[in-house]
């Protein structure tokens, strides 16, 4: 039996390595394809407008009070959002009317991004105050009101 020098087994190796590296990079199937997927968008809930500052002593003809707050995000993303609104919706008291109170002012800012959670964001630029009417209003001396805040969508 003849024996190989070990310089002749290396070359003998390395050549079938390169042959039978290069016969498997030859050895494959070329195929086109085509295929469908779908896909679905989600939905937000509703954000809530909070009002952080307390406003008390309003009287008729009295100095209009700033209105402030923040948000409650409860989505899992941020979402976007317009200027804050409000409006006077009742009072605690009947016969203390909810015309006698008066909104002004513009919410800002008017347009801002909310991130998910609790107390996001900012909001301020309105203010409340009890109109003076020629009719009686100390039925309001006592009244609590309701003031029902609106976000619009940017």
């Amino acid at each position: 039996m003849a024996r190989f020098s070990k310089k002749t087994k290396i070359a003998v190796l390395t050549a079938a390595l390169v042959l039978g590296v290069s016969g498997t990079a030859y050895a494959y199937w070329t195929q086109l394809g085509a295929g469908t997927g779908s896909a679905s968008t989600g939905t937000t809930s509703d954000v809530v407008v909070n009002q952080t500052n307390t406003v008390a002593g309003l009287y008729p003809g009295g100095a209009a009070q700033a209105l402030s707050g923040d948000f409650n995000n409860p989505n899992t993303g941020p979402v976007t959002v317009g200027a804050v609104s409000a409006t006077v919706t009742a009072t605690s008291v009947s016969g203390c009317l909810p015309a006698w109170y008066v909104i002004t002012g513009s919410g800002t800012p008017t347009s801002q991004v909310l991130p998910a959670g609790s107390a996001k964001g900012a909001w301020s630029g309105l203010s409340v105050s009890l109109l003076n009417d020629s009719a009686n209003q100390d039925l309001c001396k006592t009244a609590t009101i309701t003031i029902t805040y609106a976000v619009a969508a940017a």
